[in-house]
């Protein structure tokens, strides 16, 4: 009769524990994701800017170089190089803490440009069938709108280093 109780008390214990370890596992993955996650963002929303504005640089084919020949904006062989310099400048400025308010606001007078399409083609930009299925230039410009909300949150951290709060 003696052993029931003592095993109830070491599975209790062992209960306890295994909640503790969890918790305290939980809370070093979250401690590891907040100091890393906000400078990883930045990092690969500022290479994916690049990576995209260099395609335009070297002619590749892309939802932005055709929304450019169906938007009347200015030539494309003007305009399609000069969203890739734009975009490459958004991403470098987004690698350096220190140019994150530049980033934000060249990202902002891009999104102008996204604007423009859906307002000035929206048939030939956004749905073959309204609202489920949009073309592919659509999807580009959605993916757009979720880049801007992604520089949101990073231009949201301007005043903070490092979990600090910065002055400034």
């Amino acid at each position: 009769m003696t052993e029931f109780p003592l095993r109830r008390r070491w599975h209790h214990r062992a209960r306890v524990t295994a909640r503790n370890w969890t918790r305290r596992l939980d809370a070093g993955v979250a401690s590891f994701m907040d100091r890393t996650g906000h400078g990883v963002e930045r990092i690969m929303l500022g290479s994916l800017f690049i990576w995209f504005g260099t395609l335009k640089l070297v002619g590749e084919e892309s939802a932005t170089s055709i929304i450019a020949k169906t938007v009347y904006v200015g030539s494309p062989e003007v305009t399609v190089p000069a969203l890739g310099v734009w975009e490459m400048a958004i991403g470098i400025c987004l690698w350096f803490h220190t140019t994150l308010r530049v980033a934000i606001g060249l990202l902002v007078v891009r999104l102008v440009g996204t604007v423009l399409a859906f307002v000035a083609a929206p048939t030939e930009v956004l749905f073959h069938h309204v609202p489920w299925a949009p073309t592919i230039h659509g999807q580009y410009l959605a993916k757009d709108v979720c880049l801007l909300g992604a520089a949101l949150v990073i231009g949201g951290t301007v005043r903070h280093y490092h979990g600090r709060r910065k002055h400034g």
